[in-house]
C-alpha cells in the first residue's frame, strides 16, 4: 500500500461515522366511526394530526376507521400490533376486551384504551371528563328552555353515558327546578338517520333543547329545522347549527397524545388511568350562543370557572338515586372508581336505563 493510501486510510478511520437516522416511532389508532363524523372519531383524528405536526419525522402514524366493536376490533388491533406499531390507541368503550386480549399477547407494545377500566403493565386507560362539559350543558339548557323539557340522545347504557345524562340533569336542575330530561336510546355511536329520528322523537315529546351522545351533527340540524336548541358533541359543531347551536363540548386529545408518545419515547411511560377535564383544557366549552342574555351567559361562565378551579364537582353529595336511596353523602364527592362504574340515575330522572 502506498504512503498516500495509508495516510488516507488513517484519516478515514479517525473521522466520526455519519449518524444513522433513527426509525420513527410507529403509532396506531383505532376509531369506531369515520373520521368525517365531525364528532368523536373526528376529534381523535385531530389529535393524531397534532401528534404528527409536533413530532414530525420522529413518528409515523396510521389509523383504521369504522371499526365495529367486537371481533372486528380484535382483528384490527392485532394487525396493528403485527405491523410493528410501538404505541396503539383504541378509542371506544367496546374496544376494551379486544384491546386487553391483544395487549396480553404483545407485552412489548404500549396500548392505551379510551373510556375503559381494564389495565395491565402495558395497557393504560384514558378518557375526557365529559360529565364536566355535560353539567355546563345542563346549566345552559336549563336557562334557555321554554318547555322545561330537555332531550338526550343516548348511544349505549355504559357508565360514561349514564353519568353524562345525570350530569346534564343535575346542571339543569340547579337553575331550573321544573326541568324534565327525556332520553332516547339510539344504540349506535354514528348513524345520522337514526340520530335525526331520535331528535325528532324527543322534540315531538316537547323537548326544545337536544343533547346528544352520538357523533354526527344530524341532531343539531334537526333541532335547527324545528327552531329548537342543540348541543355539539365532541367537536365544535357550531357551523352546522347556526341559530340552534347552544354550545359545543369539545374533546381536545392533542396534549394527551403528545405527552403519552413522548413518555413512550423516553421509556418513562407507566400504566395508569388518565382523566382530563376543563382544568387542563382537554374538555373545552366553545361557541356559546350569543342569544343568551348577559345574565344567562354570566351564570354559564361562572359554572365553567368553578369546575375548572375545582370549587365545583358535579357529583358532590347529597345525591340520591331514582329510588330515593342515598348514594353520596352530603359533603362527599364520588371517586373516579365510583364514577367509572355508575349504573344508576339520580333522583328526579323519570327515564329508565335499559337492561
Amino acid at each position: 500500500m502506498s504512503l498516500k493510501c495509508s495516510l488516507a486510510l488513517a484519516v478515514a478511520l479517525t473521522l466520526p461515522l455519519p449518524a444513522m437516522a433513527e426509525d420513527p416511532m410507529k403509532v396506531g389508532f383505532v376509531y369506531v366511526g369515520p373520521i368525517g363524523d365531525h364528532g368523536w372519531s373526528y376529534q381523535h383524528d385531530q389529535g393524531r394530526l397534532a401528534l404528527e405536526e409536533h413530532f414530525g419525522d420522529k413518528v409515523e402514524t396510521t389509523y383504521v376507521e369504522n371499526v365495529s366493536e367486537g371481533a372486528d376490533a380484535e382483528r384490527t388491533i392485532r394487525r396493528l400490533a403485527q405491523a410493528g406499531n410501538d404505541v396503539i390507541f383504541t378509542t371506544s368503550f367496546g374496544f376494551m376486551n379486544p384491546t386487553a386480549r391483544v395487549a396480553e399477547q404483545y407485552p412489548d407494545i404500549t396500548f392505551l384504551h379510551a373510556t375503559g377500566y381494564k389495565q395491565d403493565d402495558n395497557l393504560g386507560t384514558y378518557l375526557s371528563v365529559t360529565y364536566e362539559g355535560r353539567y355546563v350543558t345542563g346549566v345552559a339548557a336549563g336557562l334557555v328552555t321554554e318547555t322545561d323539557t330537555l332531550g338526550y340522545i343516548a348511544s349505549f347504557p355504559i357508565p360514561e353515558v349514564i353519568r353524562d345524562i345525570n350530569a346534564v340533569y343535575l346542571g339543569a336542575k340547579e337553575v331550573n327546578p321544573d326541568i324534565e330530561l327525556k332520553v332516547v336510546w339510539a344504540n349506535t355511536w354514528f348513524d345520522p338517520a337514526k340520530e335525526a329520528d331520535a331528535a325528532n322523537a324527543l322534540m315531538d315529546q316537547g323537548a326544545d333543547v337536544i343533547v346528544q351522545h352520538t357523533d354526527s351533527p344530524a341532531p343539531l340540524l334537526a333541532a335547527q329545522k324545528r327552531g329548537n336548541w342543540g348541543v355539539g358533541q365532541a367537536s365544535d359543531m357550531r357551523k352546522f347549527g347556526g341559530e340552534a347551536h347552544l354550545l359545543s363540548v369539545v374533546n381536545d386529545w392533542a396534549p394527551y397524545y403528545i405527552d403519552t408518545v413522548q413518555a413512550a419515547m423516553d421509556d418513562t411511560w407507566k400504566s395508569g388511568d388518565y382523566w382530563g377535564g376543563i382544568s387542563d383544557d382537554v374538555i373545552q366549552i366553545v361557541g356559546i350562543s350569543d342569544r343568551l342574555t348577559d345574565e344567562q351567559r354570566s351564570k354559564v361562565d361562572a359554572v365553567i370557572e368553578s369546575i375548572g378551579s375545582g370549587e365545583l364537582h358535579p357529583f358532590t353529595g347529597p345525591l340520591k338515586d331514582q329510588s330515593g336511596k342515598l348514594r353520596v353523602a352530603e359533603g362527599s364527592t364520588m371517586t373516579q372508581e365510583e364514577l367509572a362504574g355508575m349504573d344508576w340515575y339520580v333522583e328526579g330522572m323519570t327515564a329508565n336505563i335499559p337492561q
